[in-house]
């Protein structure tokens, strides 16, 4: 996968804000067929503060059958500290090393954080997105900015999430009487698209497979590195 350099990543915060802004402009919101996407992506990123470790997770799935296709991991030390606004600075080193490896050539790509739905209008998913030319789409679990009206209890509901008078996502319930998440466009998708990807993306959970399936192989990933380290550490 071409991986396109942007700018340094060893950024002050003035720096990552400014890089934030100018890039910003850049971000496309277009139509998406989703009739004619044949694989998604899902990436999640896990902290090991043990290890003083990123470990990121990408996992490719065929659609619209949701058939696990590929699991990329990769491991990378902190480069940015954690402030929320600023977690593509954080992440995207990691993701970046994994994508690296990703054989196959999927459409979009759905990300654990936001898109549009940003101070600067240019989350994670927005970033990732320009950095490597992909259609992406942001899954939150929590609102960063805007508001939004209440949220109609079926799965498919959803309101419009509202910031300093843009639409900038959508609060989407992706099963029915269950707390609803925040979808934003990223990049080379629009909100329409967004929201049927993701609902074409779900099984029986909250969160869609792609993403879930990510922060689960994160997640064991760290824990296989953590639990290695820590019988050396007892035997001091």
């Amino acid at each position: 996968m071409r991986i396109r350099r942007l700018h340094r990543w060893d950024l002050s915060f003035d720096e990552a804000r400014a890089v934030q802004i100018r890039l910003s402009s850049g971000v496309r919101l277009t139509p998406v067929p989703v009739r004619c996407i044949r694989f998604v992506a899902g990436s999640d990123i896990a902290v090991s503060a043990s290890l003083d470790c990123l470990v990121a997770a990408v996992v490719v799935m065929s659609f619209p059958d949701l058939r696990m296709v590929e699991t990329r991991l990769a491991v990378s030390p902190f480069t940015f500290p954690y402030v929320p606004g600023y977690l593509s600075f954080r992440e995207i080193p990691a993701l970046i090393k994994c994508l690296e490896a990703v054989r196959t050539p999927f459409d979009v790509m759905l990300c654990d954080g936001q898109g549009i739905a940003h101070p600067r209008g240019f989350g994670l998913a927005s970033h990732l997105g320009l950095t490597i030319d992909r259609a992406t789409v942001g899954c939150a679990k929590s609102r960063l900015v805007g508001e939004h009206d209440a949220v109609g209890p079926r799965r498919g509901d959803f309101a419009r999430l509202i910031h300093d008078g843009r639409y900038v996502g959508s609060v989407l319930r992706t099963r029915t009487a269950v707390k609803p998440i925040y979808v934003s466009p990223g990049h080379m998708v629009d909100h329409p698209a967004s929201r049927r990807i993701v609902l074409s993306c779900l099984t029986r959970y909250r969160l869609p497979e792609p993403t879930r399936l990510a922060h689960i192989a994160a997640g064991e990933e760290k824990r296989k590195r953590e639990a290695v380290v820590a019988p050396r550490d007892a035997r001091r």
